[in-house]
């Protein structure tokens, strides 16, 4: 059996066009289609949601069509993705659930142009917003729902209702015990589900709407390897030495653990590749730090680290693991809030 990397070898110079995807006859298909009964559950079937593949999450202004992302359609395409981003929005079938909820969302938003009401502003806020590339969420504020990772719903208005349609869209979620005690957040949700009765089984009410029933083919015209160009080292970072030093300070003892002459010492190089895809998507979920900057990072801690020669004892992995997500954890927060992994000190 080829290995992984003969096999991304052989992909590398394929164009996504060339894949010959689709979502028929794929896991996909079965996933749709429990997706569309749960869309009959909540009175939503007549809205006309459809579904392509393109390279990423996201609903065309104003459609009502879902674009899903190529990767999902087969299974060694969504391994490749994970090994070159680290993170898989749609790892599993619940989890490709939980991004479709999120998605039909804005297709509610953009099918009966909730963005247009009064009601809808007063508890979103305007749709007209300046969409931000990177944003500072407060990782516990009660103003919002929790669904998908990043506190998504801090972005945008926009991204606030899509979050909020998809809580109270989950089957079997007590979303008014859950939310019992944020007022602001349960507010949401009790406006859409105020604004979903009233809209139950009505068809879409967009003025102008041109499905999107194929991939868009400029984008699938790209190859693989520069689908998933190489990531830019990041340079170094004065402080992170230091900062390494402290984090693994205790160092490894110089006597001999089990006897045999040779200490069971293992690089933190090492540790960090092993934990490389739960740590980024972890760090993710609480602080925001998009991911195609926590790889580059973790790249770099590795670095240093082996320049460093930094090791610990086998044994003491749990404490390892520990330091390393602390600090790694701060240096995110640092980014997110100051835009510098190691801010000035007057700052």
């Amino acid at each position: 059996m080829p290995s992984e990397k003969v096999r991304e070898t052989h992909l590398a110079g394929t164009t996504l066009h060339d894949l010959g995807l689709s979502i028929e006859g794929t896991r996909l298909e079965a996933i749709l289609e429990a997706f569309r009964k749960e869309l009959d559950g909540v009175g939503l079937a007549n809205l006309g949601a459809e579904f392509y593949l393109a390279t990423e999450w996201g609903v065309p202004f104003p459609s009502t069509a879902i674009a899903i992302p190529f990767y999902l359609a087969r299974q060694d395409l969504t391994a490749l993705h994970g090994r070159k981003t680290g993170l898989i929005e749609g790892g599993s079938r619940a989890d490709i659930l939980r991004y479709l909820r999120h998605e039909m969302g804005h297709v509610v938003n953009y099918a009966y142009r909730l963005y247009d009401r009064e009601d809808w502003t007063a508890a979103f806020g305007p749709f007209a917003r300046p969409y931000p590339e990177e944003y500072a969420p407060r990782p516990f504020s009660r103003e919002f729902v929790h669904h998908l990772p990043g506190h998504y719903a801090q972005k945008h208005p926009d991204e606030d209702w899509a979050e909020t349609f998809a809580v109270w869209m989950t089957p079997h979620r007590d979303w008014r015990t859950a939310y019992a005690e944020w007022p602001v957040a349960l507010g949401k949700l009790q406006y859409c589900d105020r604004v979903l009765k009233e809209f139950a089984g009505q068809p879409a009410r967009l003025e102008t709407f041109e499905a999107e029933d194929e991939e868009d083919w400029d984008e699938f015209a790209v190859t693989l390897d520069d689908f998933y160009e190489t990531e830019p080292e990041l340079p170094e970072l004065p402080g992170l030495d230091g900062a390494l030093r402290i984090a693994f300070e205790d160092g490894v003892p110089d006597f001999d653990i089990d006897g045999d002459g040779i200490p069971d010492q293992v690089p933190i190089s090492a540790l960090i590749r092993k934990v490389e895809t739960e740590l980024t998507t972890n760090v993710f979920r609480w602080t925001g730090h998009f991911p195609e900057r926590m790889r580059p990072l973790l790249r770099l801690i590795a670095r240093r680290a082996d320049a460093l020669n930094q090791v610990y004892l086998a044994e003491r992995e749990t404490a390892a693991m520990i330091a390393l997500t602390t600090l790694v954890t701060a240096l995110a927060m640092n980014h997110v809030y100051k835009g510098e992994y190691f801010p000035a000190a007057n700052e």
